[in-house]
């Protein structure tokens, strides 16, 4: 990792007392005041990072003279001892220097959509959307989340077909941003007589939650809304009101239907939040294509062999294929205690962006 230069540093301490300096003043206009602000909050944590480099270079050259210059010996001796401290926690500040300098992904504190598919397995492909859902759902609880269904498909067998979910709280997409992808599972099922293993795979997909300021849409051209009467569990009004809403977006063709709610105007409401959030991530995705010439599918189709992580039941064991992670945990990663997972997932993502940065 390139060590970063004492004159990076000054600007960034220097821009960080500039900032606190106009925010003193009480002489901003209210809306220059939250970009300086926003600005000194997201920067304040690097200038942190930035004055403990700094304040332990500054000590290693105190400790250098001394451990070179000195004509006491046990003062040369506590110095040489002192350089050897002192040049480890120089690397791990330098390290939490470079993370907090690397590009933050702009969705990063925003909420995030789940959407859970059955892939290929049938009946115990949709016992394993249903159990993922709520592996997701029990980390959030850890987290202080908030997890609120919009969409839900069951399966005769029990679990999902399909299920899509509002996750809101702090930092929610920064920790789920990886999930998305095809999820395999192994395990005896319970309609299974003869004891044989089965292998089943459920997708998902994680997308950072659009706001009205992020995408526009004129829904008299935009928007082809229709309505019809809902079908399936939802009690008395089921069949007998228009109540199911389906939004077709004419530019992209993408669709959306709603119809867990009773109420037209929820169903419309949670049906755009979709849209919204879906056309949000494609030009996402877009932009990033641009950036790097390619452009992979965030999930796939399904299938058992487009594997990012696997759950096998009879050893007990997690394995993510991504960064070769095995843990021998699975009960309390399905109870979702996912914490040591996702770390190490977000720790091999910042481990291959500052390899680039060096590589750059």
């Amino acid at each position: 990792m390139t060590p970063i230069s004492p004159d990076r540093i000054a600007q960034i301490e220097a821009r960080r007392d500039e900032l606190a300096a106009l925010m003193a003043t009480g002489d901003l206009p209210g809306d220059r005041f939250v970009a300086v602000s926003k600005e000194y909050a997201e920067l304040e944590p690097v200038a942190q990072a930035a004055g403990e480099v700094r304040r332990l270079r500054q000590e290693a050259d105190s400790l250098a003279y001394m451990a070179e210059d000195s004509e006491d010996d046990e003062l040369r001796a506590m110095a040489v001892d002192e350089l050897r401290d002192n040049k480890q926690a120089l690397e791990t500040a330098h390290h939490r220097l470079a993370l907090a300098l690397l590009p933050r992904d702009a969705a990063d504190e925003r909420a995030a959509m789940l959407e859970i598919r059955a892939g290929t397995g049938g009946d115990e492909a949709a016992l394993f959307a249903g159990d993922l859902f709520r592996m997701y759902q029990r980390y959030a609880e850890r987290q202080g989340w908030r997890v609120e269904l919009i969409s839900a498909s069951a399966s005769d067998a029990g679990g999902y077909k399909e299920v899509v979910a509002s996750v809101t709280g702090q930092g929610v997409f920064a920790r789920l941003k990886f999930e998305s992808g095809v999820h395999r599972v192994q395990r005896v099922p319970a309609t299974e007589s003869g004891g044989r293993i089965h292998t089943s795979a459920a997708t998902v997909a994680v997308l950072p939650e659009a706001e009205e300021v992020d995408v526009q849409i004129d829904e008299a051209r935009d928007l082809r809304i229709d309505v019809y009467r809902s079908s399936g569990p939802g009690g008395q009004s089921v069949n007998t009101t228009d109540s199911a809403v389906r939004i077709t977006h004419l530019p992209t063709g993408l669709v959306v239907i709603q119809q867990d709610e009773k109420s037209q105007h929820k169903n419309k409401a949670k049906a755009l939040k979709v849209l919204r959030t879906r056309l949000y991530e494609a030009e996402r995705e877009r932009l990033a294509a641009e950036r790097s010439g390619t452009r992979r599918a965030m999930v796939g189709s399904g299938d058992r062999s487009e594997r990012i992580r696997t759950y096998n039941f009879p050893q007990g064991r997690v394995t993510d294929h991504r960064i070769n992670l095995t843990l021998h945990r699975l009960p309390e990663i399905v109870a979702g205690e996912m914490d040591e997972l996702l770390g190490a997932l977000i720790a091999e993502d910042e481990a291959e962006r500052l390899a680039s940065l060096d590589a750059a």
